[in-house]
């Protein structure tokens, strides 16, 4: 599918993945709103890209709705939607100190991680539906989905963490096959460690990135966010590339700690 000259919503937009997600598609024609809670990071980002900026909690469908309709409203047809929002928790299922692991943070952690994806694809798809197709396919749209392999191969502590994103993964095909008939593909990516502000700054953020790329075949070192974008650019750009769940780690395997 061809980027240049239509619009599409970025999730978690204002920062890491999703930053860079939108700048690449931003650079490459597309109309980008950048829909992420923070708003100053976000309107400085949508500003510098000639895109716009909606304050949204996934999880919130009046939120997402407005999200997806400033796409509309730009004018450029709505084609493309990325879903890089989530949050992270580490809590074992039973702690050390024999207390069980607290439900309202597992709910917390589904509700943004899988139901927040959940609604912006359900909400962007069905606006991708009223456009004309882009092809003599009848192509539509795309749909593409951050997971992780955390998913694959959840560690000791990522109960939650690891159930939201296997739920996305688990329902990519199912999604993909109920939104072929109306010209929309739908593809996951699960990434490995990648080098994102999560970590923070300074000489003890860089030893505990070094710890965490050791294991990393190759090349031996972090994702870069970059790359991520590419490889989006690159599941919206393949026509053929449809339902499928990939692997972006270096080709790690997480091991239980």
């Amino acid at each position: 599918m061809d980027l240049n000259g239509v619009s599409a919503v970025v999730s978690g937009g204002a920062s890491g993945l999703g930053e860079a997600t939108a700048r690449e598609l931003a650079a490459n024609g597309v109309k980008v709103v950048v829909a992420d809670l923070n708003e100053d990071k976000g309107k400085a980002l949508a500003d510098e890209l000639g895109g716009v900026f909606v304050k949204t909690d996934v999880s919130d469908a009046a939120q997402v709705e407005a999200a997806v309709q400033a796409a509309v409203d730009t004018g450029a047809p709505l084609r493309i939607i990325v879903n890089s929002a989530g949050i992270g928790w580490a809590e074992r299922t039973v702690n050390r100190d024999g207390s069980p692991h607290s439900l309202e943070t597992y709910t917390k952690v589904i509700q943004v991680n899988l139901i927040g994806t959940f609604n912006l694809m359900r909400i962007g798809a069905a606006a991708i539906a009223k456009t004309e197709p882009a092809d003599a396919d009848g192509l539509r749209g795309v749909v593409v989905n951050t997971a992780s392999i955390a998913a694959l191969e959840g560690q000791t502590g990522q109960l939650a963490y690891s159930a939201s994103k296997g739920g996305i993964v688990g329902m990519t095909l199912p999604a993909a096959r109920d939104l072929a008939a109306i010209g929309v593909r739908v593809n996951t990516i699960c990434p490995g460690i990648i080098d994102t502000p999560i970590y923070g700054e300074g000489e003890a953020a860089e030893a505990f990135k070094a710890k965490l790329s050791a294991p990393v075949p190759f090349p031996k070192r972090m994702g870069r966010p970059s790359e991520f974008a590419h490889l989006v650019r690159s599941l919206v750009e393949n026509d053929y590339m449809n339902g499928e769940t990939v692997r972006f780690d270096g080709g790690i395997r997480f091991q239980p700690k």
